[in-house]
């Protein structure tokens, strides 16, 4: 299961009233790890004004666990991008890369989401993650 989702948010979603900050706050809460990294990624795009922000350490397998959730669900993921106003890019099981809204025409986004990019960033630890 990816989200712990209370009984009354249960009964929200059941009359299609879920807002978006209560599905965030569910995330945030189910999922902590993945959620932290974007923020920290998040403020360091912000603070460095770099073209991207990246993580590269390797995590734990419950944290690598929360990132597969969190970035292989499109709601999962769509939320995140519009709380925190960033687009989202992902390598692999701990590779995850904040841009700034609209870094999908930029030159950077298609080298960090290219298949080149992808293959080279591959190695044998990380193969069953």
């Amino acid at each position: 299961m990816s989200l712990d989702v209370s009984p009354s948010l249960l009964a929200l979603a059941e009359r299609d009233e879920v807002a978006d900050a209560d599905f965030l706050a569910t995330v945030r809460d189910s999922l902590p790890y993945a959620y932290r990294l974007v923020d920290d990624l998040t403020a360091e795009l912000a603070a460095t004004g770099a073209e991207f922000a990246d993580n590269t350490v390797a995590p734990s397998d419950a944290e690598r666990g929360q990132l597969l959730r969190a970035l292989a669900s499109d709601s999962i993921r769509g939320a995140l991008e519009r709380h925190f106003s960033v687009k989202l890019a992902f390598q692999n099981c701990h590779r995850v890369a904040v841009f700034r809204p609209g870094a999908e025409r930029t030159e950077t986004y298609r080298k960090f989401t290219s298949p080149r990019a992808q293959l080279l960033n591959q190695s044998p630890e990380l193969r069953d993650c």
